[in-house]
């Protein structure tokens, strides 16, 4: 019996979950499935650049595990390139997870977005301060819009 899958941690859901090439209708195109959370593998690492290790370390998995779904995503979306397919992204086994960081140490860390402690004031690991932020999630950054900034 196969043992069971650790659940991932992932920090959004992308914003658009099909891509196809241009012109040709779906219908005609062979589909490639890309999970969630070998799309948040790919936002990690060669978005954000972070090293394996920390990747690892906020999807809450191992560094061996997080290569072998990196390099899944990597198969896949060369395939997709390559062979002219429709990518999907669904799927997987991961949990959803807000980001914090304490003003007072730096510290920054992440709690499932079902988790009890998200209900009253968040402290930190490190320092115990309960001044704790949310971090904005990735995708939705500040924009300008004419009189100052505002979110978008």
């Amino acid at each position: 019996m196969a043992r069971p899958k650790k659940i991932r941690w992932v920090e959004a859901v992308p914003p658009v979950r099909v891509f196809k090439p241009v012109g040709v209708p779906r219908c005609d195109l062979e589909e490639i499935v890309l999970t969630v959370e070998e799309f948040e593998a790919i936002r990690l690492k060669d978005l954000e650049n972070l090293e394996q290790e920390e990747c690892a370390q906020r999807m809450s998995i191992s560094r061996p595990t997080f290569q072998r779904i990196l390099n899944s995503a990597h198969e896949k979306i060369a395939s997709m390139l390559t062979h002219g397919c429709a990518l999907r992204v669904e799927g997987g086994t991961y949990q959803l997870v807000e980001r914090h960081r304490c003003p007072r140490c730096e510290h920054e860390f992440a709690l499932p977005e079902s988790s009890p402690e998200l209900e009253g004031e968040i402290e930190c690991p490190e320092c115990e301060s309960a001044l704790t932020q949310a971090v904005e999630k990735p995708g939705r950054r500040r924009r300008r819009h004419g009189k100052g900034w505002q979110r978008g």
